[in-house]
């Protein structure tokens, strides 16, 4: 299927209800033209892979270190459908029958970051590398906990470290921005001029980079989405990503209305298995000052 033929929509944005600072009125909206997809659907593999591993766990014949594997891999599928409850509970099964098994402790510390329970999160990255210090993405995910957390310097520390292991990285590059951005704008600014020497200018993930250090404008930015786009799924994988991170750039200018509606557009792609994704549901909720459950 092409994508040429999307065209660009208007969307009429809406703000959160009740939510207003003393400098902003009632009619503060926003009107953001972009280029919008279908919502993904849930995967029918998935979804026949998680009866299958719903039948396999019922056979008595399976160890307990089988039964932690089956329930780790039916987690991440729970996950990449939005079932998330239901991957939290295979999760803390799996790591009650098998407690040396690292890459659970990796996606309980998501979900409890998720539920902006940091201190806890932290324990579970901290457990993931004390069983293997070459979990790359403990990294990544102990260094967005501690940014959500408040902790941007060991944030930045975290994001440094994962980003050595593929400097070639674009989102790498993007999130130690973020992260050191809270420390000190200016030097984040330089940083990310300098860790932009590595990227590929071919790959499209680098365009995320180029328009934070002001090389595209936004209009050309969204304009090229569709370009190189091979089908519905990486169609709407990229406009995950692509509101995730215009909102973080709305949000740094204080144009918060703005960037609500990326995150909302964000979470309207149905990318559950994004980091993208994930997060533009916290950023909503600490926006809002709700307390996860």
């Amino acid at each position: 299927m092409k994508f040429k033929s999307f065209l660009l929509a208007s969307v009429v944005a809406m703000t959160l209800a009740g939510c207003q600072t003393t400098s902003e009125k009632q009619t503060a909206k926003s009107v953001a033209n972009v280029p919008l997809g279908v919502p993904l659907a849930p995967n029918y593999r998935n979804e026949i892979e998680i009866a299958r591993y719903s039948e396999l766990l019922l056979s008595p014949e399976i160890n307990n270190d089988q039964k932690a594997e089956l329930f780790l891999r039916r987690g991440r599928l729970y996950d990449s459908v939005g079932l998330s409850t239901l991957a939290r509970i295979d999760f803390n099964r799996s790591v009650q029958l098998k407690p040396d098994l690292a890459s659970v402790y990796n996606f309980l510390g998501i979900h409890h970051t998720l539920a902006q329970d940091f201190g806890k999160a932290y324990e579970m990255f901290d457990a993931v590398l004390e069983l293997d210090e070459d979990h790359q993405y403990a990294y990544l995910n102990r260094g967005i906990a501690l940014y959500y957390g408040g902790r941007p310097e060991l944030s930045s520390q975290d994001l440094e470290a994962f980003l050595a292991r593929s400097p070639a990285d674009a989102y790498r590059v993007m999130w130690v921005y973020l992260a050191q951005a809270k420390v000190d704008a200016n030097a984040a600014y330089e940083q990310l001029k300098a860790n932009s020497q590595a990227l590929n200018p071919d790959e499209w993930s680098t365009q995320l980079v180029q328009l934070y250090l002001g090389q595209l404008t936004e209009t050309q930015f969204l304009a090229q989405i569709t370009e190189g786009v091979a089908g519905q799924q990486q169609y709407a994988e990229r406009l995950c990503e692509a509101y995730f991170y215009l909102a973080k750039l709305y949000q740094a200018r204080g144009k918060e209305a703005v960037a609500v509606d990326f995150f909302k557009l964000a979470l309207a792609t149905n990318v559950f298995e994004f980091v993208e994704h994930k997060y533009s549901r916290l950023e909503l909720e600490l926006f809002a000052g709700v307390k996860a459950g």
